[in-house]
């Protein structure tokens, strides 16, 4: 199963602690155990039809007796006639195109295995790579009220309940907005009533008037938009799933999955980044902030590529000054430049990447769970993930091989600190490698030692890891947001870099230790 950031999901030992209590699991990249299919074929067309029941709908068209991947092709010109190019040479090589990227001259195309060999070095085309290694029925079925990148989407009011807690999960009573910690560590001012965002003590708060025109899209698991913190935040024509890399606008396609384990680790999220500030349960780092709700994890609990492509250009389309991305991409823990398939996933996802950030959105992602340097020779021991048989592959990589999309270029990567401000356990790090230090807190402190946030059916839970303070910077730039209306991405993101260098005391193992704290311990921008 793919794995969110807590860019994890799931209970997770941390390396060199023990399993986390069942209410505090350590969410993150790389922070939460995976689950994996252990059966040939028929394996994967049962977990096809537990996602039938589990989740209303079949995802996939069955073939004739045969078996697909899914394919992301990119052409040479990163625009729509590139995306064109890419499609036409993707069905002249017998590829069947589900989705369009006009953005960013790409196109998702399922075909059978030797499908990238046949159209890598055709006229126009950059690259070409498969997104699974586990092969699925078909393609995915249309679906009647998705959107189209080409023709706009059209989101729907919200109606009904959500139902998609994962019930593995402890949760823990309603916190009353008491000992919010990690707030407190970003400098926000205590009392702050209802009507103000939290500031920092050493400047003025944004308006929750100002925070109601910032927009912070938040890819993930999906968002529980009935929750009583998250209402007022979550806005359905901004909110879609990407969960099979095409866009779906139709009312609460945004929900958690029921079934799919972890599927509340957006809820919590999302809660970190706006939940509102009324005196009941939790408040977030932008209370009146509206949040987009994009769903990126499908039936079978993957994060595959074209997932995030689909939520990222989604996301910038509608305005979203902050993305947040608390998960690593499926199957591949990370990507090499040297495996033609993994160097065409890492171009798809910073190509979108690239095209958000030129539309003023700072793109925020977690560090990971697995207390590795980032910028060091390191061993991946889960990937492929996405396989039915088995066993995974013992890599061991060097700095070249990336985590997507937190080491793309220009992303804001985020490392996790307990309430003490001391790097926390299980973050990964690396000098030149992440940018900047919030709260993520400690799996093994109990509620009080985790970050409290919201859970999916007016719950709340505590989760510890990259994942939570990934949230904590993407609530931060929302605030900038609201102060700087006209600033671009790199203005908000040198804003938080600066405002955070500021707050840290010297000393080679606090906020000094570039390796562990970027360009510091984030506060909240004045």
């Amino acid at each position: 199963m793919a794995q969110a950031d807590p860019s994890g999901r799931g209970s997770a030992a941390v390396p060199g602690r023990g399993r986390a209590p069942a209410a505090v699991r350590v969410a993150g990249p790389g922070g939460a155990a995976r689950r994996r299919g252990r059966g040939p074929f028929r394996v994967l067309l049962a977990m096809l039809l537990t996602a039938l029941v589990a989740g209303g709908a079949v995802p996939y068209v069955a073939g004739p007796g045969r078996a697909y991947l899914s394919y992301l092709v990119l052409a040479e010109r990163a625009d729509a006639d590139g995306a064109d190019r890419a499609a036409e040479q993707a069905r002249a090589a017998g590829g069947q195109v589900v989705q369009e990227y006009p953005q960013i001259g790409a196109v998702l195309a399922y075909a059978s295995a030797g499908f990238a060999e046949k159209v890598r070095g055709r006229p126009g085309v950059a690259a070409v790579g498969a997104t699974r290694t586990s092969p699925v029925p078909g393609p995915p079925r249309s679906v009647d009220g998705a959107g189209d990148f080409r023709t706009g989407a059209d989101g729907g009011d919200r109606a009904g309940g959500a139902d998609g807690a994962d019930d593995t999960t402890a949760t823990v009573p309603d916190p009353g907005e008491r000992d919010a910690w990690n707030l407190a560590l970003l400098g926000a001012a205590p009392g702050a009533g209802a009507d103000t965002a939290p500031g920092p003590s050493r400047g003025p708060a944004a308006p929750a008037a100002a925070l109601r025109e910032v927009l912070v899209a938040v890819l993930d698991s999906g968002v529980d938009d009935t929750h009583p913190d998250l209402r007022a935040a979550v806005d359905p024509k901004s909110s879609a799933s990407c969960a099979d890399g095409r866009p779906d606008a139709r009312t609460g396609s945004w929900r958690p999955e029921a079934g799919v384990n972890e599927s509340g680790h957006g809820t919590h999220v999302a809660g970190i980044v706006g939940a509102a500030r009324d005196g009941r349960g939790v408040s977030g780092v932008a209370p009146g902030v509206r949040i987009a709700a994009v769903r990126l994890l499908g039936p079978l609990g993957q994060y595959y590529a074209e997932n995030i492509v689909c939520g990222m250009l989604w996301a910038a389309d509608h305005g979203a000054r902050a993305i947040n991305n608390s998960y690593f991409a499926d199957p591949w823990k990370y990507n090499c430049p040297e495996d033609p398939d993994q160097a065409a996933l890492t171009a798809a996802v910073g190509r979108a990447v690239e095209y958000a950030r030129r539309r003023g959105a700072v793109v925020v992602a977690s560090a990971g769970n697995d207390a590795q340097d980032l910028g060091a020779v390191r061993t991946d021991e889960r990937s492929p993930n996405d396989r039915t048989a088995g066993p995974s592959q013992s890599r061991s990589l060097g700095p070249e091989c990336v985590r997507l999309p937190g080491e793309l270029p220009g992303v804001v990567t985020v490392t996790a600190v307990d309430r003490d401000g001391r790097p926390s356990v299980y973050t990964n790090h690396g000098r030149g490698r992440v940018s900047l230090a919030a709260p993520g807190g400690d799996p093994d402190g109990g509620a009080q030692g985790a970050v409290v946030s919201d859970w999916p059916g007016g719950r709340y839970a505590a989760l510890a890891g990259t994942s939570m303070a990934a949230a904590h910077v993407s609530g931060a730039v929302a605030v900038a947001a609201a102060l700087h209306p006209d600033w671009d991405s790199d203005r908000l993101a040198a804003l938080l870099a600066a405002t955070a260098d500021a707050a840290c005391p010297p000393g080679p193992h606090a906020c000094g230790d570039r390796e562990y704290y970027g360009a510091g311990a984030l506060a909240l921008p004045r």
